[in-house]
């Protein structure tokens, strides 16, 4: 009975991260066709397609680590810890409108700044529940990072 309720944990956290990230893209599909073919981009530009593959591993991780976290005691820590996730998860989002459909690279760079900010909360509040929810997310922090170098090259380039 165990078994089957933490595996439907499980599914449902990682759906929920999923479903976040597939909304972003459905909304941000034709800003990214007119971002793929207008704008210029910085050396070490990953293909498109690249794009989708590693964010469905990240919102994955994602959804993993706030399992693990939801999974454990009840406590002050794990709220926070679930807060922080549900408020990266909302900057993530909105990152992807702000960049590709509004195409406002630079206000987009400050947004994923403060993404970032939130991730590295995020890893630390998970850390004091639940250590390997917290090392999941640090892909996830890696990947922004570099994300953070592309915004910026496409700000400066465009």
């Amino acid at each position: 009975m165990q078994l089957k309720r933490t595996w439907k944990t499980y599914a449902v956290w990682i759906l929920l991260s999923e479903a976040v990230g597939a909304l972003s893209g459905f909304l941000t599909r034709n800003g990214a066709e007119q971002y793929s073919a207008a704008i210029t981009k910085p050396p070490l530009s990953p293909p498109p397609m690249l794009f989708p593959i590693v964010w469905g591993i990240l919102f994955a991780l994602m959804g993993i680590g706030a399992a693990r976290v939801y999974l454990s005691h009840a406590s002050a820590a794990r709220s926070r810890a679930l807060a922080v996730f549900f408020l990266q998860l909302g900057f993530n989002f909105f990152w992807s409108i702000i960049f590709f459909n509004f195409q406002r690279f630079g206000f987009a760079l400050l947004w994923l700044l403060v993404l970032w900010g939130l991730i590295l909360w995020m890893i630390a509040a998970f850390a004091k529940v639940d250590r390997p929810a917290a090392w999941l997310q640090v892909p996830y922090l890696l990947w922004v990072s570099f994300a953070a170098y592309l915004n910026l090259g496409v700000w400066l380039l465009n």
